[in-house]
C-alpha cells in the first residue's frame, strides 16, 4: 500500500472501532482510534500472518496490550478477511467471539488474554523468549501498549528482561495518547520521558508521529533491521483522533462516540479495504518431541527424602522423556530444586530472577507456542503474581506452578517466607488443579502427571525431609486420595495433606494404644477433591478432622467441605489450621505453636471422642 492507501486504511479501522462500539452501546473507541494508523502499517506492511493456520509456526505474533482497544483489533481483522462485518458488528453482544477484551478462548489469533493492563508485554517477552531460544523459526513479537499502562511495574520488569537477553526479535510499540481513563497519564506526551526509562535497560528507542504513517513504516522497519536490542516505538497520537468532538478531550474513555453517524461521516465514511497480509516464511516445529515413557525417580519407603527434592529430580526426569518441558524460576532454584532439571537441560531453563510477575509471565508466553512450562519459587512469592495466574485461567493457558517452603513446617525464616495462603489463592483460580504431595513417590507421580493436564496447575512442595511412605508402584490420580487407616471401629476421620499427614499418622498411633482408632485420608489432591472418599469416611465415622500447615480460610478444611455442598448431609467438621501469626522456632516448634501437631491432634481427637460419649 502507498501513503494514501495506508491512511485510508488508517481511517477505516477509526470508523469500525466507531460502528463496533456504537453497535455494542459500550466499548473503548476513543483508545481505538488513536493507534489505527500503527495498526494500519503494521498489518499492511510488516506483520507475517496465515490467518487460516493461526499456530503456523513462521508467523508473527501479535498482543494488544491495551486490550480495552479490542475494536481496532477486530476492525483489523475484519481488514484482513478473518472475520465478517457481520460478526464486527456483534462486538460485546452475549455468544459473541468478539469479546470486550480479547481472548484465545474464542479467537484463535489472539496469543493471550489482556485488559488487566501491563500484562501484554511481560507475555510478549515470553513468547519472544521462546522465539530466540526455544523455537527458533524467526518470527517476530509485537507488542501494542497504551502509555496508562506504563505506569506498572510489571512492565519494567519485562523491560529488564527484555533487555538483559537481548530479544531483538520484539518489538513494543506504546500508543502515546496522552490520557488515560480519568486524566491525562503521568507523562502527557513527554516521549523522552519514556525513552529514557526504556535506554536504560539496554532498548533500542525510536519516537514517532504516530499519525504520519510513513514516519511509522520508517520505525517499523528499524525495528526490524535492530540487532541484539529489542525495540520500543514510541509514538505520539492523539485519542479519538479524526473526530473533533472527541479528539485529545478528557471524560471520554470507555464511552461510545456521542453521535457515531456524525463521526463516521467526519471520517470519511463506511470503507471495505481488505488487505493482503504478508504469509510467514517456512518453518518447522522443533519441540513436538518425546522419547516415551518417564523414568521417574523412585525412593525406598523408610527413606527421608524433602519433596521438594523429589520435585527437582522428577522434572529432569521428565525433561529427559519430553522436549517440550522448560523450567522456570526466580532465582531460588538452588532452593526449589529446579537446579537439578537446570543442569541437565540448561538450554531449556529460564532464569527469571527475582521478578515473580514475569516469571509467570514468561510461562503463559511459553505455553501460548506450545511449551510445557513448569515454575517454581517459594509458595509465598507467587501471591506477587497472582493477577498473572487469574489471566492465565482466562487465557485457557496450560502453566504448572510449584511453591516450595510453604507452611509454618519451613521453621526459623519466620513468616515472611512461609506460604500460608497458596491453596486458597490457587483454589480460587478458574478450572485450576491443586496438589500437596506428603512424600516422594507421591511427588514424583504428581509432577509427571501434571505434564498432561490442562489450564492452571499447582504443586506445594516442603522444605524440610519426610519419609516415604509410599512405594514407587503406587499411584496416584489427580482428584484421588490415599485411605492410610481405616476399621470399622473408627470413630472418627483426620484428614490431612503434605506435612500433616505425617502427623496425623503420629497421632493415630498414639491413639491406638489408648483404645482410640480413627482414620487417616491423605488428601493430596485438593482440587479436584475426591469426593467419594470423603462422604464415605463422614457416612462411617460421622466426624472429619482437617489439619492443615495453612490458613484457615480456603484451604485443606475448605476443600473438605466442598465435597458436601451438592448433596448428602453434611458431616461434623472440625478444623486444625494456622490460626496465629508466626515467630521464628524449629519446625517442629512451629507446628506445635499452630496446633497442627501429632500431639495436637490427638489431644482434639481425644476431646472430640468425649464430647461424643456426653452426647
Amino acid at each position: 500500500m502507498n501513503t494514501r492507501q495506508l491512511a485510508e486504511l488508517g481511517q477505516q479501522l477509526r470508523v469500525d472501532s466507531v460502528r463496533a462500539s456504537d453497535a455494542a452501546g459500550s466499548g473503548h473507541p476513543t483508545s481505538s482510534m488513536s493507534a489505527a494508523d500503527l495498526m494500519a502499517v503494521l498489518l499492511a506492511h510488516h506483520l507475517r500472518y496465515d490467518f487460516d493456520r493461526p499456530q503456523h509456526p513462521g508467523n508473527d505474533r501479535f498482543v494488544l496490550s491495551k486490550g480495552h482497544a479490542s475494536p481496532l483489533l477486530y476492525a483489523a481483522y475484519k481488514a484482513a478477511g478473518a472475520i465478517s462485518d457481520a460478526e464486527l458488528l456483534t462486538f460485546r453482544k452475549l455468544g459473541s467471539r468478539l469479546e470486550g477484551h480479547p481472548t484465545p478462548r474464542r479467537l484463535p489469533w489472539v496469543e493471550t488474554a489482556t485488559g488487566s493492563l501491563g500484562q501484554g508485554l511481560p507475555v510478549g517477552v515470553g513468547i519472544a523468549l521462546a522465539g530466540k531460544r526455544l523455537d527458533r523459526t524467526g518470527y517476530r513479537v509485537w507488542v501494542l501498549c497504551g502509555d496508562s499502562e506504563l505506569a506498572e511495574g510489571s512492565v519494567w520488569e519485562a523491560a529488564e528482561h527484555a533487555g538483559y537477553e537481548h530479544l531483538d526479535n520484539l518489538t513494543a510499540i506504546v500508543d502515546v495518547n496522552r490520557l488515560g481513563q480519568r486524566g491525562p497519564t503521568r507523562h502527557g506526551h513527554d516521549l523522552d520521558a519514556y525513552a529514557r526509562r526504556f535506554q536504560a535497560f539496554g532498548w533500542h528507542t525510536v519516537e514517532v508521529d504516530g499519525h504520519d504513517v510513513d514516519a511509522v513504516d520508517r520505525a517499523f522497519g528499524e525495528a526490524e533491521s535492530t540487532t541484539g536490542q529489542p525495540t520500543v516505538i514510541l509514538a505520539r497520537t492523539l485519542k479519538g483522533k479524526g473526530v473533533e468532538s472527541v479528539q485529545d478531550r478528557e471524560g471520554l474513555h470507555g464511552k461510545p462516540l456521542p453521535d457515531a453517524e456524525e463521526a463516521i461521516a467526519e471520517l470519511g465514511g463506511v470503507r471495505e479495504l481488505h488487505v493482503e497480509v504478508q504469509q510467514p516464511p517456512a518453518a518447522r516445529i522443533l519441540h513436538a518431541v518425546r522419547a516415551g515413557h518417564v523414568e521417574l525417580p523412585r525412593y525406598e519407603t523408610g527413606d527421608e527424602v524433602a519433596t521438594r527434592n523429589a520435585y527437582g529430580q522428577a522434572l529432569a526426569a521428565l525433561g529427559t522423556a519430553r522436549g517440550d518441558v522448560v523450567a522456570l524460576d526466580g532465582e531460588v532454584s538452588d532452593s526449589t530444586r529446579a537446579e537439578f532439571f537446570a543442569k541437565e537441560y540448561p538450554d531449556r531453563f529460564f532464569e527469571c530472577y527475582i521478578a515473580e510477575q514475569q516469571l509467570v509471565a514468561a510461562a503463559v508466553g511459553m505455553a501460548a507456542r506450545g511449551w510445557v512450562p513448569y515454575v517454581s519459587t517459594f509458595a509465598a512469592f507467587l501471591t506477587r503474581a497472582h493477577d498473572f495466574v487469574r489471566m492465565a485461567s482466562i487465557s485457557g493457558a496450560g502453566i504448572n506452578l510449584v511453591g516450595s517452603h510453604a507452611g509454618v513446617s519451613i521453621g526459623q525464616d519466620g513468616p515472611s517466607q512461609m506460604g500460608l495462603e497458596d491453596l486458597a489463592m490457587f483454589r480460587s483460580v478458574y478450572g485450576s488443579t491443586v496438589l500437596y504431595p506428603c512424600d516422594a513417590n507421591q511427588t514424583a507421580k504428581l509432577v509427571g502427571a501434571m505434564a498432561d493436564l490442562e489450564g492452571v496447575r499447582y504443586l506445594r512442595t516442603s522444605r524440610g525431609e519426610a519419609p516415604v511412605i509410599y512405594s514407587p508402584t503406587e499411584d496416584f490420580p489427580v482428584g484421588g486420595s490415599k485411605v492410610l487407616r481405616a476399621s470399622d471401629d473408627d470413630r472418627l476421620t483426620v484428614v490431612a495433606a503434605g506435612v500433616t499427614v505425617h502427623e496425623a499418622l503420629a497421632a493415630a498411633q498414639t491413639l491406638d494404644a489408648e483404645g482410640i482408632q480413627v482414620r487417616v485420608i491423605d488428601l493430596y489432591s485438593v482440587k479436584p477433591v475426591d469426593r467419594g472418599t470423603l462422604r464415605e469416611a463422614a457416612e462411617h465415622t460421622g466426624c472429619l478432622l482437617t489439619v492443615e500447615d495453612h490458613r484457615e480460610e480456603g484451604g485443606l478444611g475448605d476443600a473438605v467441605l466442598d465435597a458436601f455442598v451438592d448433596g448428602g448431609p453434611t458431616p461434623r467438621l472440625v478444623r486444625l489450621a494456622v490460626r496465629s501469626m508466626p515467630g521464628s522456632a524449629s519446625p517442629e516448634e512451629q507446628l506445635h505453636a499452630a496446633g497442627i501437631d501429632a500431639e495436637s491432634i490427638a489431644a482434639s481427637v481425644r476431646l472430640l471422642v468425649e464430647q461424643a460419649v456426653v452426647r
